[in-house]
């Protein structure tokens, strides 16, 4: 790649975060500065050279996954305890286990399904994990529903296996297909229907929405193990891994 090349590649590279603190009120350009570096950008893209545009492109996004990242692990640093120990979230696993795995979900979340199976496999097979279900609706009314389903039901007794069941549920849920459920788990649907609307379920319900955005959540699944971020789907040996990593940050 020639030299010229090269600078116009660093130009384009160099123009995300030049608008975007410009955006925030963090710095300003002259008029005549912002123009010079457009018109870079400019005979960048009318040169037609697809790779560099392609690479340019792939290089903002690597680095703004990587400071959102960092930002939002500082948050949940700065959190966790709110995070891990808000006595009105749903508890599952071991409520006295040595490690504390945080997710947060959408029922109707794909990924989040495939996660359940990692998560049901890793409780089954490790008796000390604590773990902590955030209810994340942001998919739609459906979610919401069924998020306020699965809230209300901590008041009979059935976070748990009402969770598992919408989560395995193989009909999409709407609110005739969550009460048939609930029905199949032993709840009172009149009772269920009635917390759901209550103060309780819409304040926890936007306490999750909250934290999700101060920590950076963007999508679900979302994952905190041991405090530390995992966004994502995360399969059953990262979940070992992460889980093995802080019993070992514990024990130093």
């Amino acid at each position: 790649m020639s030299f010229h090349k090269m600078f116009l590649l660093s130009c384009a590279l160099f123009l995300f975060p030049i608008v975007s603190s410009q955006a925030n009120g963090t710095s300003a350009l002259t008029s005549a500065q912002k123009k010079e570096v457009e018109d870079i950008v400019r005979e960048l893209i009318t040169k037609k050279e697809p790779e560099m545009i392609i690479h340019a492109a792939q290089t903002v996004q690597e680095r703004m996954e990587k400071e959102t990242s960092a930002k939002g692990q500082k948050s949940v640093e700065k959190n966790l305890d709110k995070i891990v120990n808000d006595p009105s979230s749903p508890v599952g696993g071991n409520p006295k286990g040595d490690i504390t795995i945080v997710e947060f979900f959408d029922y109707s979340c794909g990924y989040c399904k495939m996660a359940q199976q990692t998560v049901e496999k890793l409780l089954d097979e490790d008796k000390n994990i604590r773990f902590v279900y955030k209810e994340l609706p942001i998919l739609g009314t459906n979610s919401l529903v069924a998020s306020k389903a699965g809230i209300a039901s901590m008041s009979q007794n059935k976070y748990v296996k009402f969770h598992q069941a919408l989560m395995t549920s193989k009909s999409p849920l709407n609110e005739s297909s969550i009460m048939e459920i609930a029905k199949e788990v032993g709840m009172d649907t009149d009772k269920l229907k009635k917390d759901m609307e209550s103060e309780k379920t819409g304040n926890l319900i936007k306490a999750n929405l909250t934290m999700a955005k101060e920590i950076g959540a963007q999508g679900t699944p979302t994952f905190i193990v041991g405090g530390k971020l995992f966004p994502g789907a995360v399969s059953l040996e990262q979940m070992k891994q992460a889980i093995e990593s802080a019993r070992q940050t514990k024990k130093k």
